[in-house]
Order: C-alpha cells, then sequence, then structure tokens
C-alpha cells in the first residue's frame, strides 16, 4: 500500500527537524552579538557562526588521533554558558588556560608574569586608570587591577576585547569548562540596523522587529564583514 504524500511530507519534516537538533546541538550554532563587549572584533549586530564540535563532550588521546578536538587555547573566542546565569549565552575571549597564573596591572595583562601584546585586538576606551587606592568597590577597582589569579583545572579565564566595558572573569572569577558550547568560527551576516536584545515581548512586536529587519537588510547590512573569519 503506497504511503499518501501528507505523511511523506510529515516524515521528511520530521527528520529534517532531527538533524537540525543534532547538529545546533553537537556541529555548528548560530549567535548574535548583543553587546559591544567584543569591539572591535565583534560589533553589536553581528551574526556568528559557531562550531560546537571542537571542544568536544571529551577529549581523550584516542580522540585527539582520530578527530579535530581540542580544548580551549589562549587566543579563542569562545562561546559559554553565563557562571551566573546559565540560560543566557555569553561570548568572549580565553586568555588563560589551566595552570596559568593572570594579573591584571594598569590595564595591562599578564599571563605567568609576562605582559602580554594584546594590542591588535584588545581597546580601552576609558582614559580613567582605577588602582588600588581609587574610591571604588572592590569589584570597580578589579576592571584595571586584579590578581594573581591561578586557573584551575578544568576552567578558563576569559575577557572581553572591550576591556573598559566588558563584565568578564576579572568579576566572576574563572569559567568552568562545562559551561564551554564552541569556538566562533566567522560572521555570515553584520547588521549595522537595530538589533534585537533578545527579550521576548509578545508576538506583533517580533513581527515588526523582524519587518524592520527585512526592510533595512540591504542598506543596514555591513557587507565588508560578511564571511569574515573570527580570530
Amino acid at each position: 500500500m503506497e504511503r499518501s504524500v501528507a505523511r511523506e511530507y510529515l516524515e521528511a519534516l520530521i527528520i529534517a527537524a532531527i538533524f537540525l537538533r543534532f547538529t545546533n546541538t553537537w556541529v555548528v550554532q548560530t549567535f548574535y552579538i548583543p553587546s559591544g563587549s567584543m569591539e572591535q572584533t565583534l560589533l553589536i549586530g553581528d551574526h556568528l557562526f559557531v562550531n560546537r564540535f571542537i571542544y568536544g563532550p571529551t577529549v581523550t588521546d584516542l580522540e585527539r588521533k582520530l578527530l579535530p578536538l581540542r580544548p580551549a587555547r589562549r587566543g579563542d573566542i569562545v562561546i559559554f554558558r553565563s557562571p551566573e546565569n546559565p540560560a543566557i549565552d555569553v561570548v568572549k575571549r580565553c586568555v588563560g588556560v589551566p595552570g596559568d597564573t593572570v594579573d591584571g596591572v594598569d590595564k595591562r595583562l599578564v599571563i605567568n608574569g609576562k605582559t602580554v601584546d594584546d594590542s591588535n585586538y584588545a581597546i580601552h576606551r576609558d582614559p580613567n586608570l582605577y588602582t588600588e587606592t581609587s574610591l571604588l568597590s572592590d569589584q570597580g577597582r578589579r576592571r584595571d587591577n586584579f590578581g594573581p589569579e591561578s586557573v584551575q583545572e578544568g576552567h578558563y579565564f576569559c575577557m572581553g576585547d572591550n576591556r573598559d566595558f566588558s563584565y568578564d572573569s576579572r568579576f566572576w572569577g574563572s569559567l568552568p569548562g562545562h559551561l564551554v558550547k564552541g569556538r566562533a568560527l566567522f560572521i555570515y551576516w553584520s547588521n549595522g540596523g537595530e538589533t534585537s536584545d533578545g527579550q521576548w515581548r509578545g508576538v506583533w512586536p517580533q513581527v515588526r522587529e523582524l519587518g524592520k529587519t527585512a526592510l533595512g537588510f540591504f542598506s543596514k547590512t555591513r557587507w565588508e564583514r560578511t564571511f569574515r573569519l573570527i580570530r
């Protein structure tokens, strides 16, 4: 007995949904930038592909030989679940790996006693320098001076490239490795127009937002950033 056309379409949709779910969970995922904490590397409105596979659930010696799996390295731009609110995904640069000692000295990043030359990606937009004697809370002073912080096994120290305006490991500590979701690969679209903050405000506001994005697609797209590799 021949199957109905409707049933064939339904089965195809179910299989496609399962495949997309598997791919999004284990292989590649999309992500967009809602804040300026990674400027100028990543801008508000950049939409990324994220490699979910590279770090893998576990990395054994055999897996390292057979598969392109590895732990996060210094310099990787990683997507992870917020340690304070795991429902939120965050993007930062990994600057410290297990065994490292990380310091911040007058806005300079120091790893294992050596000052890091991060001038090709890190920026400082606030001319003020907060020291130990500044009349600020401990959290405020830690922006420019912190540490030494020892990165424990299975953890990473992550910071935003926009150093003066990033909430990162300087404030909430090292990132547990199990919260890392993947590594940012490349920008597939960069929207220079109004960008969603990710908050759900109902169907019609969402429809209006999508309509504005569609109408401004050609005029607001930053074409020069399309398919740019993220480093």
